[in-house]
């Protein structure tokens, strides 16, 4: 009988150990909810990103991504039986104090097979620098997490095949780009969290901006408001305590520039849109910026009944004629059902430039765009400033006007990338689509309330009524 009763205790015991350490089963329960971090273990992207302010819970992310993948115990993704992946910091003091005890706090020790460490010993890991650890997933097998750090050199990187990489903060571009061969053979994930605080980075290009148009990219951003775990109190002291320019890091996560952005009313969140069928009495008008060896860029705009406007299709190439580009304006135009005048041709505003000869042809490119089929109108206004201002009138204000389709990925990128340079004007850099969206929102009334100029029989009227009211005053 004791036997027995000793032998409850020891079952009772392991059963209050295990809840202990089993922080992974209580990750985002309850009745505090990160929904961005769930946002991101849901998806299925190949290279995941969140870009997160200190505090924010970015760093959860990962390591429970981590975890997630090493135990086969994935909730949204097919679970594999074998997993070897990197976690990579910036050095190994930063992967001792960060991601190394994030994932060891997910780890519930009960499913450790073995450690093996760079310094200081097994048994205290949390205290050394690991190299390995090796995990009993589900499927009665061995996982393993293996630990780098980027100031071993690219070197160190080479060679091992890999089912996923984290990368705790941004790496060195040549870190990056040999993970990214590292799983590529077993058709691997890359996921990242990090604070931007390196600038435009090659992480802001590829990721962000997604200059490759690629479908495996996804990123989110993070900020303190984001984490409900975090005390509202804590981070309204932390906020008064830091300038505006390390709020849009340190706060929300965002990519700073020296200079600032010119269209800093741009939401994606909000100006990006799903694309749905558009009532024909909704079509505008097309708006071309023309390029020969610069891209071609032409976009679609509708205008609802409230004067709202929809960027609803894109047009975007370099290195192409402009029979090239007339033929594949007309195939868009057929496959969204666009409208033709009565000579059955399409209309377009384009840049005055196009007035030009090209140095293929003795016409310029506004007459071979109508011997093609396209009626293009080269008289816009193209003033750069009254431009500027229009689109953010547009973009601004708690009811924004311009709504793109999130198939126009190129203006998308433009209007995140488009930063003002020392004069004061915008870096004439990636702006094609910028121009001919400028072009477009000029032929739009101005969202700015114009005052009236009041008239003779106003003004008189507003000082006899003064004097009558003074007289009445005195009385």
């Amino acid at each position: 009988m004791r036997e027995y009763v000793e032998r409850l205790k020891e079952i009772e015991n392991e059963i209050i150990r295990r809840k202990t350490f089993d922080y992974l089963s209580r990750y985002n329960t309850g009745d505090k909810i990160h929904k961005k971090q769930i946002a991101f273990h849901k998806c299925q992207k190949k290279n995941r990103w969140v870009f997160g302010g200190n505090r924010s819970g970015k760093t959860e992310c990962g390591a429970v991504e981590t975890v997630y993948m090493a135990r086969g115990i994935h909730p949204y993704r097919e679970n594999r039986e074998q997993v070897f992946g990197w976690v990579v910091s910036l050095s190994t003091q930063v992967q001792r104090d960060v991601a190394q005890a994030k994932v060891l706090h997910y780890l519930n020790p009960s499913w450790i097979e073995d450690i093996t460490m760079l310094s200081g010993k097994k048994d205290s890991p949390s205290y050394g620098v690991i190299d390995q650890i090796r995990i009993k997933n589900v499927f009665n097998k061995t996982s393993i997490i293996g630990f780098k750090s980027c100031d071993q050199g690219r070197e160190k990187f080479q060679g091992s095949s890999l089912d996923f990489v984290w990368f705790d903060e941004e790496p060195p571009k040549d870190v990056y780009d040999e993970c990214r061969m590292r799983v590529l053979d077993k058709c691997g994930d890359i996921f990242g969290t990090m604070t931007p605080l390196k600038g435009l980075t090659y992480i802001y290009d590829e990721i962000y901006l997604n200059k490759g148009n690629s479908d495996d990219v996804w990123y989110e951003f993070m900020e303190w408001a984001d984490n409900p775990y975090l005390n509202k109190e804590e981070f309204k002291k932390l906020d008064k305590s830091l300038s505006s320019d390390q709020l849009e890091s340190r706060r929300y996560g965002r990519f700073k520039s020296g200079t600032g952005l010119v269209y800093k009313e741009f939401d994606e969140s909000v100006n990006v849109i799903e694309p749905f069928p558009v009532p024909k009495e909704w079509q505008d008008n097309i708006s071309i910026d023309p390029g020969l060896h610069n891209p071609l860029s032409a976009h679609w705009y509708c205008v609802d009944y409230d004067g709202n406007i929809y960027v609803v299709a894109e047009h975007f190439e370099a290195e192409k004629d402009v029979l090239y580009h007339a033929k594949k304006i007309k195939e868009i135009s057929d496959k969204i059902g666009w409208k033709r005048d009565y000579d059955g041709k399409l209309t377009a505003l384009i840049d005055s430039a196009a007035n030009q000869r090209t140095l293929a042809s003795n016409k310029s490119v506004t007459d071979l765009f109508y011997d093609y089929g396209i009626k293009v109108n080269p008289k816009v206004n193209k003033d750069l400033f009254s431009g500027i201002e229009r689109v953010k009138q547009y973009l601004s204000g708690k009811t924004k006007k311009l709504f793109i389709f999130n198939n126009c990925v190129n203006l998308i990128r433009e209007l995140k990338s488009y930063y003002w340079q020392e004069g004061d004007v915008p870096k004439k850099v990636d702006d094609h689509s910028l121009d001919e969206l400028r072009y477009y929102i000029m032929t739009k009334p101005s969202l700015t309330p114009v005052k009236k100029e009041k008239t003779e029989i106003e003004k008189d009227k507003e000082k006899l009524m003064r004097k009558i009211l003074y007289e009445r005053k005195r009385k």
